[in-house]
């Protein structure tokens, strides 16, 4: 009895929440805009039910930005192989020179800059608390196998690695450093003790 009281009332949805995820990455992958509407309209969804998995358009692209995210620096660490610092160094590089490549980013950045600034970057949002997460779990793995000993905390670590990354990948274009993935290895080789 205590089932039915949970259920909700009508049909089941025609798609799931992760479904819906991997199309907006698939469309945003592919330099297409990210549309609520169209998405639900593709996967037979009404708009009630987006509505109450992502309440707006931000919160998707956040949720589907961080998934992607998590990903590709899980499988560009176990790509890159070895320890320590200069492990981390080669999979931080690797994955910043992803995101500068990363077509959909650059034409969210492009057409939407503010909003797209506000998802990657604000520490209240959904990306950029996943993404320090991430890095600082990667470098806890390496500190726990006894390959690397931090200067300074792995959270405050990974915290300034990630704010690194997004001034030089998302920000500053008038000081002529975005994008510019040479230099921000150097300084993340720095922070990690890279010599």
């Amino acid at each position: 009895m205590a089932q039915l009281a949970t259920r909700r009332p009508g049909r089941p949805a025609a798609a799931t929440r992760e479904d819906v995820l991997s199309l907006a990455a698939e469309r945003f992958l592919a330099g297409e805009r990210v549309d609520m509407q169209g998405i639900a309209r593709e996967l037979g969804l009404a708009r009630a039910t987006m509505h109450r998995w992502f309440g707006t358009r931000d919160v998707l692209l956040g949720e589907m930005l961080a998934g992607l995210a998590e990903r590709r620096l899980a499988r560009i660490r176990q790509r890159t192989g070895g320890s320590g610092a200069a492990a981390l160094l080669d999979c931080f590089d690797g994955f910043n020179r992803e995101l500068a490549g990363t077509r959909g980013l650059g034409l969210l950045l492009a057409s939407e800059q503010e909003r797209g600034l506000r998802i990657l970057t604000s520490s209240g949002g959904v990306v950029q608390p996943r993404v320090v997460a991430a890095i600082e779990g990667l470098i806890d793995d390496e500190v726990r196998a006894g390959a690397f000993v931090p200067t300074i905390p792995p959270s405050t670590l990974a915290y300034a690695i990630v704010r690194l990354a997004e001034s030089f990948l998302f920000n500053d274009a008038r000081f002529g450093i975005r994008g510019d993935t040479d230099r921000l290895r150097e300084i993340e080789a720095a922070l990690l003790g890279v010599g």
